[in-house]
């Protein structure tokens, strides 16, 4: 199931259209209301939320998402103005998982919902990660340092998830960015030092296991001896 949150009902309409030839069931909305209704009844599998909206705008509902923890894990892709940077960042940041700049085409809207769903598809049984002392729950969204919960931003989260399920594989700084804020994130790589040096305080002595490869990027690493 995939909502559709658009105010504007000719766009609503055909994005509709669109995704129910793909094959997908979807319900859409025109407001910020109507939506946080529906979601008492049924969880989506992806939400399509455009940030102008006439109650709640975009990234409000976007922030309530991912304050609850029913919500906090649906996959959003953001529509925004073309050329809102701002709108954009403070989208990414919040932990949308990709966004669309208006005007777009349905074919682009296609891609991006078919790439998110891949990207954040559910795993089967292998819901917990342990790496020594270090614990991730991937279905609690939560990682654990010898029980004990770690503060993490939603992007730590998932750059520690990402490095330990691929332990001992090596991510390039563009690969981490792909993945972890989405394919069309344009900021520097930077970003992911910034986030790999807060991670690492933050894991205190395990700290370690995130090892920087010359000349490549970061991997997640677990000496025993």
């Amino acid at each position: 199931m995939i909502y559709c949150v658009e105010d504007d009902v000719n766009i609503r309409e055909i994005e509709i259209y669109t995704l129910q030839s793909m094959g997908f069931d979807v319900t859409g909305f025109a407001d910020g209301k109507a939506f946080f209704t529906a979601l008492d009844e049924k969880l989506p599998d992806l939400v399509l939320l455009d940030v102008m909206l006439p109650d709640l705008d975009g990234i409000q509902i976007l922030k309530m998402l991912r304050q609850r923890s029913r919500t906090k894990d649906i996959p959003v892709i953001m529509a925004t103005a073309r050329g809102a940077e701002f709108e954009k960042i403070q989208a990414l940041d919040l932990g949308a998982d990709d966004y669309l700049a208006k005007p777009f085409s349905m074919m682009e809207m296609a891609a991006r919902v078919k790439a998110v769903l891949r990207r954040t598809k559910k795993p089967g049984n292998d819901s917990l990660i342990t790496l020594g002392p270090l614990t991730i729950d991937k279905l609690g969204h939560q990682a654990s340092l010898g029980g004990t919960p770690l503060e993490l931003t939603l992007k730590e989260y998932e750059l520690l998830s990402l490095l330990c399920k691929n332990s001992g594989r090596a991510f390039s700084r563009e690969q981490i960015l792909d993945v972890v804020w989405g394919t069309n994130y344009d900021g520097e790589t930077r970003t992911v030092d910034v986030h790999i040096k807060t991670l690492r305080q933050k894991l205190q002595d395990m700290g370690k296991i995130i090892k920087t490869v010359r000349g490549v990027g970061y991997k997640a690493e677990f000496d025993q001896t």
